[in-house]
């Protein structure tokens, strides 16, 4: 992390603990949910995978909104798929009945805090008034002013 800001690495150091957690969660379930549902399987699998990048980007990315948006997209997708496990089921027939003690609860813990941490960093850029994450040229290119042919700088 390149920040001087300590509430930032804060947040930052919190969801790189959350996304390395739920990595560990679901590839502990990867396993026995192929063999039960293979496609579940795979999902906790790519999941697991692409949390483990996030929490790379949260550490090495000076800007990484992108990180944080593919963390809280995962994060919500996994807690929604629970919910929806338990509630409907899933395609194929996919019904679970109950927490599945430990590894629901935490789950939804750490992917909760990981979504929980993304909005406080949020709020704390916008309280410092720093634009959150734009791409690296975003912030330095010059636009001409006034319309039509007008090259003003």
């Amino acid at each position: 992390m390149r920040s001087t800001n300590a509430a930032e690495v804060a947040w930052r150091g919190l969801a790189v603990s959350c996304a390395v957690a739920n990595t560990v969660l679901h590839t502990l379930l990867v396993p026995d949910h192929l063999e039960e549902m293979f496609y579940i399987g795979l999902l906790f699998a790519v999941g697991s995978a692409v949390m483990l990048v996030v929490a790379g980007g949260l550490v090495v990315m000076k800007r990484p909104l992108t990180a944080w948006l593919t963390g809280v997209l995962v994060s919500l997708g996994m807690i929604v798929g629970f919910a929806l496990s338990r509630t409907v089921g899933l395609p194929g027939g996919y019904y679970e009945a109950g927490w599945e003690s430990p590894y629901g609860p935490l789950s939804l813990l750490v992917e909760g805090l990981f979504v929980v941490a993304f909005l406080a960093w949020l709020g704390d850029r916008a309280a410092h008034g720093a634009a959150p994450g734009l791409p690296y040229r975003a912030d330095h290119e010059r636009v001409p002013v006034g319309r039509g042919g007008s090259q003003e700088w």
